[in-house]
C-alpha cells in the first residue's frame, strides 16, 4: 500500500512558503494532507522488479551528457533514475525535462519535454523570495496533489492542502498546478508530505521546491511539466532506482 505520511496541519493564513508551495492552501480542521471526505483510497502498487544490473558508477555519469565534473560529482552513486531539467539561459524562466535511467549499457533518455522554470532563472544560492530556482543535484522521494495517486511508487499524500488559487506572473490561472506534485529535496525533510514546513536550512533559504504541473508562465521557484508528462513521471519513478532530480542552466549543469 502506499503509505500516507502525517504531518503538522497548516493554517492558510500562516502559510510563508517561498516557493512555489506557498500557494498551498491548507486543509481546514485537520492535516493538510488528508484525503477529502469521499476521496479516494489509498492505491495499491505491485512490487517493483529489480533494479537492471549495475554499471561502474564512473562510466554511467559519464554517460548523462550535458553534465561537467562538478555537477556529476554530486550525482549519488545509487541513482538509477535522472530526472534532467535543463535551463534555457541563467535568467530564462524555460527549460526543457528529459527523463534518464540508468541501465548495464548507460544512461537511456526518454522524451524531451518543455518546461517553465522560476521567472528570473536559476540561483547557485536559492534564497526565499528571489524568484529563482536552485541549482544542484536534489532527491525525489515524496509527492502528492489534490488529485488521487495516478499509480505511483512514491509516497503519495492527496488533499485539500493543494490548491493553487490567484494568477501567475503572466495573468494565467493557477488553478490545478498542484494536481500532481513531486517535492524537490531541496531545504526540506525527506520522507514527509510536500506540504512539510520543516526548513532545515532556514526559512531564509526559501522551500516548497517542487514538480508540478504547467499553468503556463514562470514559476516562483519550482519547474512545472504539462499534466500528462507529471502523471507519467509519477508513474515511473521509482524509488528503488533512487531517483534525483539534476537542475539548472545550461551553462551552470556543464560546469
Amino acid at each position: 500500500m502506499i503509505t500516507r505520511r502525517p504531518h503538522v496541519a497548516l493554517l492558510a493564513a500562516s502559510l510563508l512558503l517561498t516557493g512555489c508551495g506557498s500557494g498551498a492552501v491548507a486543509s481546514p480542521g485537520g492535516p493538510a494532507g488528508a484525503t477529502a471526505e469521499g476521496g479516494a483510497p489509498a492505491s495499491t502498487t505491485t512490487t517493483p522488479s529489480s533494479p537492471s544490473p549495475a554499471m561502474s558508477a564512473e562510466a554511467a555519469r559519464l554517460e548523462l551528457p550535458g553534465l561537467g565534473p562538478k555537477t556529476l560529482a554530486q550525482v549519488p552513486s545509487d541513482a538509477r533514475q535522472a530526472v534532467v531539467v535543463t535551463g534555457r539561459g541563467k535568467n530564462s524562466p524555460r527549460s526543457e525535462v528529459v527523463l534518464y535511467e540508468r541501465t548495464a549499457t548507460g544512461w537511456q533518455p526518454g522524451e524531451s519535454w518543455p518546461a517553465h522554470n522560476a521567472l528570473k532563472g536559476w540561483s547557485d544560492h536559492h534564497m526565499g523570495g528571489d524568484l529563482r530556482s536552485p541549482i544542484g543535484v536534489f532527491g525525489l522521494t515524496d509527492a502528492g496533489g489534490l488529485l488521487r495517486d495516478p499509480g505511483t511508487k512514491l509516497t503519495y499524500d492527496q488533499g485539500y492542502g493543494f490548491q493553487s488559487p490567484g494568477t501567475g506572473f503572466e495573468g494565467e490561472p493557477l488553478q490545478g498546478s498542484f494536481d500532481y506534485v513531486i517535492a524537490i529535496n531541496y531545504n526540506r525533510q525527506p520522507g514527509t508530505s510536500p506540504l512539510d514546513w520543516t526548513r532545515p536550512l532556514g526559512a531564509n533559504r526559501g522551500g516548497g521546491i517542487w514538480l508540478h504541473v504547467d499553468h503556463g508562465g514562470p514559476t516562483h521557484g519550482c519547474v512545472s511539466i504539462a499534466e500528462k508528462h507529471m502523471e507519467q513521471l509519477l508513474r515511473t519513478l521509482d524509488p528503488r532506482l533512487h531517483p534525483v532530480v539534476v537542475m539548472g542552466d545550461a551553462a551552470s549543469l556543464a560546469r
